[in-house]
This record gives structure tokens, C-alpha cells and sequence, in this order.
């Protein structure tokens, strides 16, 4: 029996390997170490130097992956209102000038005064203070698949600008910040009937090096990706065609309804399955947070060179090593 050609994932699961580690310095004696390490050698990084200092403790490292790490937080917060039910519309925007704007139509980041932080809004603290969120309590977010108070601020501190626009309480509010301090207040522009957020960012070329780019290709599939893994959202892609070098389309509407049995469909398109039609369903318990998804096909074509494949996903993140994510 013949195997069916390999095929292309939907998803994005590209990676590469780790950059080389530089060659460490000379060894110290013990007696030479023990002599030279005093109180001046602690170092106290304040605000978000600690994620420019050692980017790879919180992206992984600062190669092409961990790149597009960075959208994949700022679309992770945007998906969290779309599955809390508050937001139904995102759009990826790629633009001429390498910037990437990510909008939802969800609540909007909060603006009004942080209680623990005079002087700063809730947004500017979420945007400048590791560890600042509103995913801890399960108050806001029963779940969630952004890091809990990490990820946007890592996002900010590893770019060279970024604008953050909240429609929140009936007025359009806005921010600037580079490399991760801000560039000014919070400005109150206007009246307005829309909610949600939009969020502009510019890696920064210090830490990715010059001529660091997003890939339309690795962008177009991830924003697909997630709309599969969640039936209620709609995903608007847009890129500016001088950006595309390749078959990616500079326009796309990404809308599944029927979540993970839409995306195994595709994924097994024209081979011969042994049911005809894939095992699929949900459950969810009342009264309780969570539920779970599932799509399950056989197919006696095989996957190229691979009998079968799995992939598991919790709160819209990938799980690749099967294992799970807290619901909280």
C-alpha cells in the first residue's frame, strides 16, 4: 500500500535549533572567587532590564522563533477575551514599515489609576512592570493562555516602539513606550463607542539583530491556527504586498465555526478515511469552567512517512509534548 505525500501542516510548528553558546571565559581559582565576591557584585535590575539583559529567560532566545514569540503573546491576550466571550474580531496587520498592530474588539485594557502604583494607569503598569496582570485571580479570566502578567510586557521591552490603544469607558486612550520606558502619560483623545485594544510593535534590531523582519508566511499561518482552535472568533490577516516574497496572501478572512473538526477536515482533505466522517465533539460540565474539544480521524494512506500524527492544545496554546497548562 502506497503512502500518501507529506503534507504541509496547518500550523505553525517550524523551529530551529539553539544558537551556538559563546565560549565562556577563563576558569577563576576557587580562592580568587571566594575572594572577589562581595555586596557590589549583586546586581539590582529594576523595571523590565532584566528581560533586555537576558531575553532567552523569557522568549527562548532571540533567533527567528523567538520572534514571532512576540506576536504569539500579543494574539494569545487578544484570543483570551475571544474565549472569555468579550471579544468576537482580531486583525493581524503586517504594515509597509516592518511594524505589526494586533486590534481586538474585546473590554479594552484598563486606564484608570493603579491603586498600588500612584501616578500610573492600570495600562502603563501592565505594559512596564513584570509580573502586573489580571489572570492571577481567575476574577477577569476563568482561563487563559497568555503568561500570567509576562507577556506583553516582554513584548514591550523587546521592541524598539510600541502604541498601545484602548477604547475602554467611552474614550479612546493611548500610549508610546520604547524599549520597554514610556514615552510620556497616557493620552485621553476623544470620545468614542468602540472597545477593545490595538497594539503596534517594532522588534527591536539591538536585540534581534539589524534588518530584523516578521515573516508573512509564519505570521499568515499562526493567526489561521488560532482561529481553528477557538469556533467563536473571526481573524482578519493584512499585509502590505511589498512584505511577500512568497505564495502568502496579502488578504484573509480565517472564521471556523466548527473549531478543531474543521481543521483535521482540511488536514486530511482527499485521503481515504476509515469512517466517513471524523470523531468529533465537546463537553463541557455546568457550572464549571473549561471544557474540552476533540477531532479524531483514521486513515489507512498514512502521513507520508508517518503512520499517524497528534496534537494537543490547551487555552489555544500548543501542547507538543502532550503535556497540559494550568486552567488558571
Amino acid at each position: 500500500m502506497s503512502k500518501a505525500a507529506p503534507q504541509a501542516s496547518l500550523f505553525d510548528t517550524e523551529s530551529k535549533a539553539a544558537p551556538p553558546v559563546a565560549p565562556s571565559a577563563p576558569l577563576l581559582s576557587r580562592t580568587d572567587t571566594l575572594a572577589g565576591y562581595s555586596a557590589k557584585d549583586i546586581e539590582v535590575l529594576e523595571g523590565l532590564e532584566p528581560v533586555r539583559k537576558r531575553p532567552g529567560m523569557y522568549i527562548g532566545g532571540t533567533d527567528e522563533r523567538a520572534l514571532h514569540h512576540l506576536f504569539a503573546e500579543v494574539l494569545d491576550n487578544a484570543m483570551d477575551e475571544a474565549v472569555a466571550g468579550h471579544a468576537k474580531l482580531i486583525e493581524v496587520i503586517l504594515a509597509a514599515d516592518g511594524s505589526l498592530c494586533v486590534k481586538d474588539d474585546g473590554r479594552g485594557i484598563p486606564v484608570d489609576p493603579h491603586p498600588k502604583h500612584p501616578g500610573k494607569s492600570a495600562l502603563e503598569v501592565i505594559m512596564t512592570v513584570l509580573h502586573s496582570g489580571g489572570k492571577f485571580s481567575g476574577k477577569a479570566y476563568e482561563t487563559s493562555g497568555g503568561l500570567h502578567g509576562v507577556g506583553v510586557s516582554v513584548v514591550n521591552a523587546l521592541s524598539e516602539r510600541v502604541e498601545v490603544t484602548a477604547f475602554k469607558d467611552g474614550f479612546e486612550w493611548r500610549q508610546a513606550f520604547m524599549r520597554g520606558k514610556p514615552i510620556g502619560g497616557i493620552e485621553k483623545l476623544g470620545p468614542t463607542r468602540k472597545h477593545g485594544t490595538w497594539i503596534r510593535f517594532t522588534p527591536d534590531p539591538v536585540i534581534f539583530g539589524e534588518g530584523v523582519v516578521f515573516k508573512p508566511a509564519r505570521l499568515y499561518r499562526m493567526a489561521r491556527s488560532k482561529a481553528y482552535l477557538f469556533g467563536g472568533v473571526e481573524i482578519r490577516w493584512s499585509c502590505d504586498p511589498s512584505r511577500i516574497h512568497d505564495q502568502t496572501p496579502a488578504e484573509a478572512t480565517f472564521r471556523f465555526p466548527n473549531g478543531l473538526a474543521d481543521f483535521l477536515g482540511e488536514r486530511i482533505k482527499g485521503l481515504e478515511t476509515v469512517t466517513p466522517e471524523p470523531f468529533t465533539g465537546r463537553y463541557e460540565r455546568k457550572g464549571e469552567a473549561g471544557k474540552v474539544e476533540w477531532a479524531i480521524a483514521w486513515t489507512p494512506a498514512g502521513f507520508g512517512e508517518a503512520d499517524s500524527f497528534m496534537q494537543s492544545y490547551c487555552n489555544t496554546v500548543p501542547t507538543p509534548e502532550g503535556g497540559h497548562m494550568s486552567p488558571d
